[in-house]
């Protein structure tokens, strides 16, 4: 009995160890842990993601992804809910169950027009050689973010002139020259309608307001058969569509500039708003900038609000309203005749509007329709002086215009698009408003108006592979209508010999065109392309002033009896290719562009408020020509970009008149001819927190005038100038540096923030902004001058560093 209570209990020990031995090796088993690991990548470029947000539950763990788009994590066996999530990118949801070691490959794709921060059409890497438009200029929103701005804030004007071939007029500039062309001939377009003033506080700001802005392309060379009116260049920005669902808050608050955008669903799925908003108030940091600044004031306001509608799955209906404001006093740019002021104030006034229905056929194809206006109101005000009357002068431009297109896609290698358009022009030249003081009269220019009507079709055909061709046609018929006063002059005394009056609505002169645009585009290779191109332009608005930078006493002048339109050809050829798997882009390209009715002002003119504006105005033939290099390196945690450019702008008039000759009709340099001019911009990604970015600009000074010699009146040395641009400004260069701290420690936020500290003109380079003379008195500067009558001085007035300090926001 005992051996076999014995041995019972010998069995119930056994029993109970294997058991505890099966028990343990269960707990050994799950607290085993896996190794999930993961690679994201972005689904347009197919490149790896840095900073997505993983989040796992029920652990609530995860992390980010490092530069290379990898994430790891060691977890026990279960079985896991992994979010990956990045603002304006569709959110990826996967259940894994976790019992070995995984890997698991995800990609992220954008949500149309959401993202919280500039897009300048973030596009495929290869399409830079799958299209056939040449001279097209496109950046991503990841290389604007990271680009040095003047006062901490994005800024797309500041990012399209360190690329190949843009440039500006200098410091204080209000817009764009891009392969030499002066700041008139480039057409901006926001939304569809005209932007005739793009900058802000002296063209350090563009007027787009930054979170609005969806896409932007910028054509230099096969200009598309839909733009017309300008020969040089269309730098075309579009404001995002609000496609959201929930309320969405973006903006920053900064030293210079605070600014604030809404995105809501008023009526969900049908009524859509994004409304955004910008002021700054600049008064209290000129004088830190320069001395010269102690008396300037400057602020300025945006905003831009559009409302989209969406009655049917095939229509889109949005309506558009763009403002802008700038008020600034200067005392260094120019003083009026006649008129004793103590400074000059400026005030510029945008007010755009566009009403856009689209709708989509069920056969790939599309009709939009658009209608806008657009206007522009440059006022001066001059402050007597020792009393408080002030004296006005103001003009304005005023564009109505209306288009239809109509595009579709027959099949993977054709599509085509054709349309209409109509434009109205309606110029109000100048009012001279002395308020109630008595040194001047009033005087009232009469209005100008004049009629575009245009058609145009565009087809864009892959007959093979490797070859793209893209062919366009547009007729443009413009005409000038009256009320207007046709006078003719004696060439040799100027004085008039014959008045014809027209009638209102009476045609007083038309002018017919037909402009071809061409581009063919031949991959040699899966990674090389070479494009040809060429363009042929009119342009019948021009902008008419004596300096690099357009102010408001300049004239805005549509061609008429004795001003023809402005005429182009421009021709391309460029190569392209991506090297080292797509890490590298190098692009060359060359172009020639000839000219005719150039509008330049004759020797001695003073237009303002002059009545018959002809008498003040030549016109003269131009060419244009270069080379431009581009390396381009977008991804790694160094990235950035090198541009070089060699090109040569001139003009020349062919008057028989010698006093309205220029340079006795002979080629000189434009004010826009920079023969050498390098760009380059890097970035280094630290970490996920850190990005450092400078920016690197040189480029040949800018020509002007000096004096051939002087001659004495009433003891008085007054210059005299021969020729036009005959010498140079110092070569201009500046360093810019950016520091962007972004920082949280919640994995699933919705508010998202940076700090953005930034350094403008670092190593405090005194640019030249102008040249001017002064008679000299005495002995002063006596081992300067010698024995000169004239003392000449150079103006400078970005000649310190500009710090700024800016927090910007994205809550989503």
């Amino acid at each position: 009995m005992d051996r076999i209570i014995l041995s019972l209990r010998m069995n119930k020990i056994r029993s109970y160890f294997i058991m505890i031995v099966l028990f343990g090796i269960t707990q050994l088993l799950s607290a085993q842990e896996y190794k999930l690991s993961f690679q994201i990548l972005d689904e347009t470029e197919n490149r790896p993601f840095e900073n997505a947000q993983i989040i796992l539950t029920p652990c609530g763990c995860g992390g980010v992804t490092d530069v290379n788009g990898d994430f790891s994590i060691n977890l026990p066996k279960n079985t896991y809910l992994v979010k990956v999530s990045f603002i304006g990118f569709k959110t990826v949801e996967r259940v894994v169950t976790l019992d070995q070691d995984k890997k698991l490959w995800l990609t992220l794709s954008e949500e149309q027009q959401q993202l919280s921060e500039i897009i300048l059409n973030a596009k495929h890497v290869s399409e830079r050689l799958e299209t056939p438009q040449m001279g097209v200029l496109q950046m991503t929103a990841q290389e604007l973010i990271k680009m040095p701005a003047a006062l901490g804030e994005v800024d797309l004007l500041r990012g399209m002139i360190l690329l190949p071939g843009v440039n500006n007029a200098g410091e204080i500039s209000n817009g764009l020259s891009v392969r030499g062309g002066s700041l008139d001939q480039n057409l901006l377009l926001y939304d569809y309608a005209p932007v005739f003033n793009p900058t802000h506080l002296f063209g350090l700001f563009s007027v787009f307001t930054p979170e609005a802005i969806s896409s932007a392309d910028l054509y230099r060379s096969n200009i598309p058969a839909r733009y017309g009116g300008r020969i040089t260049s269309v730098l075309d920005v579009k404001i995002k569509n609000p496609y959201v669902d929930k309320l969405k808050l973006s903006g920053g608050i900064g030293l210079i500039s605070s600014r604030l955008s809404v995105e809501a669903p008023l009526i969900k799925d049908k009524l859509l708003l994004y409304a955004g908003t910008r002021a700054g108030f600049t008064d209290f940091l000129l004088p830190i900038v320069s001395e010269r600044l102690k008396y300037t004031k400057a602020r300025f306001y945006d905003h831009t609000i559009k409302l989209l509608y969406l009655p049917t799955d095939k229509d889109q209906i949005s309506f558009t309203n763009f403002f802008s404001k700038d008020f600034y006093q200067l005392d260094l740019i120019s003083q009026i005749e006649n008129v004793n002021a103590e400074s000059n104030q400026y005030d510029f006034k945008t007010f755009n509007n566009t009403l856009n229905w689209t709708h989509s056929f069920a056969d790939n194809s599309s009709l939009k329709t658009v209608f806008l206006l657009s206007k522009y109101t440059p006022k001066t005000l001059f402050p007597e002086r020792d009393n408080s009357n002030i004296i006005e002068y103001e003009s304005q431009i005023n564009l109505l215009s209306i288009f239809s297109e109509y595009s579709k896609k027959i099949n993977n290698t054709l599509n085509y698009y054709a349309g209409i358009q109509g434009n109205r022009y309606k110029i109000k030249p100048g009012k001279l408003n002395p308020g109630n003081g008595n040194s001047i009269l009033a005087v009232t220019l009469d209005d100008e108006t004049s009629y575009e009507l245009s058609a145009y079709s565009n087809i864009n055909w892959s007959p093979f592979e490797r070859l793209t061709l893209s062919g366009g046609l547009r007729f443009n018929n413009f005409y000038f209508v009256g009320p207007y006063t046709k006078v003719t002059f004696d060439e040799s005394t100027e004085e008039i010999t014959n008045i014809i009056e027209f009638g209102k609505g009476e045609k007083v002169k038309t002018y017919s065109s037909l402009e071809p645009r061409l581009g063919a585009n031949l991959k040699l290779g899966k990674n090389t392309s070479i494009k040809v191109s060429y363009a042929r332009l009119n342009q019948y608005l021009q902008n008419i002033y004596n300096s690099t930078t357009p102010l408001p006493t300049s004239r805005w002048k549509t061609s008429d009896t004795n001003i023809e339109p402005q005429k182009s050809d421009t021709y391309s050829f460029g190569i392209y290719q991506n090297l080292n798997d797509n890490n590298l882009e190098l692009g060359i390209e060359g172009y020639y562009r000839n000219t005719q009715n150039n509008l330049t002002y004759k020797p001695g003119a003073d237009f303002f408020l002059e009545e018959f504006l002809e008498r003040d105005v030549v016109q003269a033939e131009g060419k244009a020509y270069g080379v431009e290099f581009n390396l381009k390196k977008p991804h790694g945690k160094v990235n950035g970009w090198f541009n070089y450019t060699w090109s040569r702008t001139f003009l020349k008039t062919n008057v028989p008149k010698l006093s309205d000759r220029i340079n006795n009709n002979q080629w000189y340099p434009s004010d826009f001819d920079r023969p050498h001019v390098f760009n380059s911009t890097v970035n280094f990604e630290g970490n996920k927190y850190n990005t450092w970015s400078l920016n690197f600009t040189a480029q040949t000074g800018r020509p002007y005038s000096i004096p051939n010699g002087y001659f004495e009146l009433e003891d008085i040395k007054i210059p005299i100038f021969l020729e036009r641009n005959n010498a140079r400004f110092k070569p201009y260069h500046r360093l810019d540096f950016s520091w962007k701290v972004k920082y949280s420690k919640k994995l699933n936020r919705r508010w998202v923030g940076d700090w953005t500290f930034t350094v403008y003109n670092l190593y405090a380079r005194k640019n030249t902004y102008n040249h001017y003379y002064t008679q000299r008195t005495g002995d002063v500067n006596q081992h300067i001058f010698l024995d000169s009558p004239m003392g000449s001085y150079q103006l400078t007035v970005m000649n310190a560093p500009i710090f700024s300090l800016t927090y910007n926001f994205v809550f989503d």
